[in-house]
């Protein structure tokens, strides 16, 4: 059972950011293939987003999975809910999914993109 004081820990993360990716590493090094793959994929989006490095707060990094009651790292929020992994960050990218999920988030809020 996930313990309240990290998941109100997690809660706080994912409510201050529009997109989060809970990853291996930091998106200007990541340290793993899936990882890499995934801020590369918002990177080339232009949308801004947060990352919190697993790697760094064991706590967390176990505690994500029970949080989202998924297995593995990178996981990815936005706006509030989660979406998924490497993989289904990279098939809703390829199937223009993801665009509009961004911009539906940061609608009425001043972004580059």
């Amino acid at each position: 059972m996930l313990d309240p004081l990290l998941e109100e820990k997690i809660r706080d993360q994912i409510r201050a950011n529009k997109v989060l990716i809970y990853m291996k590493g930091t998106p200007e090094m990541p340290q793993c293939g899936f990882s890499y793959a995934t801020v590369r994929v918002f990177d080339s989006l232009g949308f801004p987003y947060a990352a919190v490095n697993v790697l760094e707060d064991p706590e967390i990094r176990q505690g994500i999975k029970e949080f989202s009651n998924w297995p593995t790292i990178p996981q990815v929020y936005i706006d509030g809910e989660f979406v998924g992994g490497c993989d289904i960050i990279q098939e809703m990218h390829s199937r223009n999914e993801l665009r509009p999920l961004l911009e539906a988030a940061f609608a009425g809020t001043a972004v580059q993109s």
